[in-house]
């Protein structure tokens, strides 16, 4: 008969299971991580951070038609906003694929098309944001300002403000607490409105006394001759405001991450680096690089277009398989980060079952919101098949869930994976502060997400 320890089940944590060279692995991963966050603030600039990693690592553009022999590395872009790369396994295509989804986009706000405006002898930014954000939040917080306009002519100019040492920042004002008695009465929902999330982005006048709009004069002065720019390019501009500040060690002990965009960029990340350390697979590995997943996956970059179909349709035609037997014997990887146990915050999460930080990556059979609505809800033979994977490879991870039953709930790519008969489960890192402008995670744990979808790509 079993004894108690192989009856019972226990979570630990793996700052007590793991040795030191791990755990100096642990620091190295991240000090690389850490350095991608503050090169790929936005979906573009993560598209471009990792067609840059991944054309180091011998990574070529697909050209429709190519031969793919097993070894061959190739990438396809996506509207600028997502990416698409696969390592060509010894096996045909016919046998499946294993996926690794994440997404590149996050909470943010975005210019609205015409959002250069002054008041009260003040230039300000009209905004609108982008994904479920908590407004009070950006309020009072450094900005910077990252994008593109695109000229009448087609000539596209890249604008990143607020970044560089010596750069201005910009922010939101707020009320002062001596003027806020009738504000103090509202909700945090209601003192906050997304109208009012304007950008404070000058003050010196230009022109005669008489003249009108002379800070707004003065603005477009200064982006024409940095940028040639003039006001009509707004109309063609994408240009997003995200938090200035940088990614930075939390804690005495340096154990954690604090940074914008981490959701999900800690597991678009491990999606991708994890491609690039690979060797020749058993079976093709496909790292996909959504956007437009705050907002639901929709459009041409969003993970519920045409484009996934499309690129492994050209994949399958090399080997003259059909796309739909390639989908049917493949695997996906949902890779989304998942809230962890905040004890500031108790009652939203149910201990049991919730993630916690230093306990791993976080697999979630489901997500979805209380009857386990927009979910794809997992199989038990997946979750028992990454038991066992995980259980061979060494990666610490753990059974998560989004919060209460009827606290709320959210959703990932998993269902639009599994829509297209692909077995699909979600998993990734456990964070704190998620959707705020500066979220928190465990190194330990983005790390075991890193070695999770590795593990993943190299299984037969």
């Amino acid at each position: 008969m079993p004894d108690r320890d192989e009856l019972f089940y226990t979570r630990k944590n793996a700052y007590d299971t793991i040795s030191e060279e791990e755990k100096a692995q642990i620091n190295a991963y991240c000090e690389d991580y850490k350095g991608f966050l503050d090169s790929a603030k936005t979906e573009r600039e993560s598209v471009n951070k990792a067609i840059s990693l991944a054309e180091s690592a011998g990574f070529v553009p697909y050209e429709r038609g190519a031969q793919l022999a097993p070894g061959k590395k190739i990438y396809k872009i996506v509207h600028g906003k997502a990416l698409m790369l696969a390592v060509i396994g010894k096996t045909p295509l016919s046998g499946g694929v294993n996926i690794a989804g994440a997404h590149v986009d996050s909470p943010r706000l975005d210019l609205k098309q015409n959002p250069l405006y002054e008041d009260g002898e003040l230039a300000f930014f009209k905004t609108h944001y982008y994904g479920g954000i908590k407004k009070y939040q950006w309020v009072t917080l450094p900005l910077s300002l990252h994008g593109i306009a695109v000229k009448k002519d087609g000539t596209c100019v890249d604008v990143v403000i607020g970044e560089a040492p010596g750069d201005p920042i910009f922010m939101i004002t707020d009320l002062l607490p001596h003027l806020d008695k009738d504000q103090a009465k509202k909700t945090l929902g209601e003192a906050f409105s997304g109208e009012n999330l304007n950008i404070l982005i000058g003050s010196r006048p230009t022109g005669g006394e008489k003249d009108t709009d002379r800070v707004k004069h003065t603005i477009l002065q200064i982006l024409n001759e940095k940028y040639g720019i003039v006001e009509e390019d707004f109309l063609s501009a994408e240009l997003e405001a995200v938090p200035a500040a940088g990614a930075r060690d939390i804690g005495f002990d340096r154990t954690m991450i604090g940074a914008y965009g981490q959701d999900d960029r800690s597991c678009a990340y491990a999606a991708l680096r994890a491609l690039l350390d690979i060797g020749t697979p058993e079976k093709t590995a496909v790292c996909v690089l959504a956007d437009k997943e705050e907002v639901g996956s929709d459009g041409v970059s969003g993970m519920q277009s045409a484009v996934f179909e499309n690129f492994m349709e050209d994949l399958c035609d090399t080997q003259n398989v059909k796309l739909r037997h390639c989908f049917e014997n493949s695997f996906c990887l949902s890779a989304d980060v998942c809230n962890a146990f905040d004890p500031n915050f108790p009652d939203v999460s149910e201990k049991r079952n919730a993630a916690k930080f230093n306990y791993g990556m976080g697999i979630l059979k489901y997500t979805g919101a209380r009857g386990k609505s927009g979910s794809s809800d997992a199989s038990a033979e997946i979750v028992a098949r990454l038991r066992k994977l995980f259980g061979d490879k060494g990666v610490v991870w753990q059974m998560s869930e989004l919060g209460k039953v009827d606290q709320g709930g959210g959703g990932t790519i998993a269902k639009y994976m599994a829509n297209r008969n692909i077995d699909t489960i979600d998993a990734g890192v456990p964070v704190l502060s998620m959707h705020a402008p500066y979220e928190v995670t465990s190194k330990l744990d983005c790390y075991m997400t890193y070695k999770g979808i590795k593990a993943v790509y190299d299984e037969k």
